[in-house]
């Protein structure tokens, strides 16, 4: 052959790798309202970007009728490209070929990609859709599934990983989006579950359909595995791009900056309007965080989990950080077991990345009952505790209202290892709440009194006074200032600057025990 033949060979056989399991299977996965594999990878990445990996692989099976069946990139494509001009490393499933299904091959793909980011220090994106490991490869898919997790693990806190799930993903699949950073779901289309609803009604006698087992609107609202979901694919992708924007390529590098709109010294003079004066009113905290930090940046995480924390990204002066917020306006901002975990996975994720962390503080204090209790509150608490004690990066705290017994220390306190620490006018930081306090302290009076509830209120007015304010905490140094609302922006955004240089490191070790 000359050489122009062997071009045009190669350019054919490019052709014939991008075409995946053929026209017909292309057409059904249109049909199924989603996308190509390609079709992704081109929609998520910059124009002109994308350089692919080992697009003339094939699997190496000859069991069954395997060996007849040879597609180039065996299921999967990878490669890396740029989004929003940054380093991004991808893989996509490709579902028009075995269904997706994962043999060695295609795990070879996969952590090879995986390794190329980890060395290269950038994030990976995994775009899921796929029928779970291919049957006819036996063991050698359960050990490339393995070495995919193996990989997951070693990337935690080194570099970002974020899964996109788009069509199933089941059995030992889902493992590997579960150790991965950020879990996006699409509405309708995708779904993740370790048994399927045939086996599950077999085994338990339950008869569930797949989008209640294991659909989008379940792990974002019941299980909490999925922390973002999307209408459509195209939204998905729109969202992973902006939640890049707020992280760093790496461990090692600072959270990137973008040039603010939002004037640093703004004050606000209706925060004060926000937070009732009656400490049992709810109110939006999420109004606060937004009022706050610059404006349109606030990027809630987990929004539909657990919803008496706030949690997500905004910027301050341009800088992204992370924001832990308690929300009165569901369970007056009690921490309960969900919550827990949610605020303890995201601080130690913005810590692992130098993501500096912002905590509004609303809390009456932990959810009392049996359910809690049994269910391990002490020991899901404490993960909240540990993570925010154990993070190095700048920590700053607002108590807006209510900071009561144990939950005061755990919610970023000074104790723990918080950099600043402000309370408003409205704060209320106590062992507990008046009226607990004064049930309390004088059960035997108000036994006696005449009037028992008027002297109750009395005594809690009294209380409040003496003890539920800020004053007693910043007479100790434990908030280093009470604001005025209005003032507490500019005051974030100075310490902010001065807290860029904190170096803090932990005691040497191999690492910690949180109490899983």
């Amino acid at each position: 052959m000359t050489i122009d033949e062997r071009i045009e060979a190669l350019r054919a056989r490019r052709e014939e790798a991008k075409k995946g399991g053929g026209e017909e299977r292309i057409e059904k996965q249109h049909d199924r309202g989603k996308l190509t594999a390609r079709e992704r990878i081109d929609y998520f990445l910059d124009d002109g970007t994308f350089t692919e990996f080992d697009q003339f692989r094939t699997h190496r099976s000859h069991n069954f009728d395997m060996a007849e069946r040879e597609v180039l990139g065996d299921g999967v494509v990878t490669g890396y490209g740029e989004v929003n001009g940054r380093t991004v490393f991808v893989f996509a499933h490709d579902f028009t070929v075995f269904g997706g299904s994962l043999g060695e091959v295609f795990a070879e793909k996969v952590t090879k990609v995986m390794d190329r980011a980890m060395e290269t220090g950038a994030p990976v994106v995994g775009l899921n859709d796929s029928a779970g490991a291919r049957i006819q490869e036996g063991i050698d898919s359960l050990a490339g599934y393995a070495e995919i997790f193996h990989r997951n693990q070693q990337a935690s806190g080194v570099i970002p990983q974020i899964s996109v799930v788009m069509g199933p993903c089941a059995g030992g699949a889902v493992y590997s989006p579960a150790l991965t950073d950020f879990v996006m779901m699409v509405e309708d289309t995708s779904h993740m579950f370790i048994t399927g609803p045939d086996v599950v009604e077999t085994v338990t006698g339950e008869d569930v359909g797949f989008d209640e087992l294991g659909g989008a609107k379940t792990h974002a609202t019941e299980s909490g595995v999925a922390q973002f979901t999307a209408a459509d694919e195209k939204s998905a992708l729109d969202d992973v791009g902006r939640l890049l924007s707020y992280l760093p390529q790496n461990n090692v590098e600072d959270p990137p900056r973008v040039e603010p709109r939002d004037d640093p010294e703004r004050r606000d003079e209706e925060l004060a309007d926000i937070v009732p004066g009656e400490p049992q009113k709810p109110y939006h905290m999420v109004h606060v965080v937004e009022r706050v930090v610059d404006e349109g940046s606030f990027f809630e995480v987990g929004g539909s989990f657990a919803r008496n924390l706030v949690v997500g990204f905004a910027r301050l002066d341009g800088h992204a950080i992370g924001v832990v917020a308690n929300q009165p306006r569901v369970n007056a901002g009690t921490l309960d077991i969900e919550s827990s975990m949610k605020g303890a996975r995201f601080v130690r994720f913005c810590d692992a990345f130098n993501i500096p962390i912002l905590t509004f503080v609303d809390v009456p204090g932990f959810m009392p009952g049996t359910d809690q209790e049994h269910r391990g509150i002490i020991r899901h608490g404490a993960k909240l505790l540990y993570a925010f004690s154990e993070a190095t990066v700048p920590l700053l705290t607002v108590i807006t209202r209510k900071a009561y017994g144990g939950a005061y220390d755990v919610m970023a306190s000074k104790h723990i290892g918080a950099d600043v620490n402000y309370a408003w006018p409205t704060a209320e930081i106590a062992v507990m709440g008046p009226r607990g306090a004064i049930n309390v302290l004088y059960s035997d009076e108000l036994d006696k009194a005449e009037n028992p509830e008027q002297r109750r209120d009395q005594l809690i007015e009294e209380y409040r006074d003496q003890f539920a304010n800020p004053y007693t905490a910043a007479d100790r140094g434990y908030v280093d200032d009470v604001l005025e609302p209005a003032d507490t922006r500019p005051r974030l955004v100075s310490d902010l600057a001065m807290l860029r240089s904190k170096r803090k490191t932990n005691p040497d070790r191999k690492h910690g025990n949180i109490p899983l």
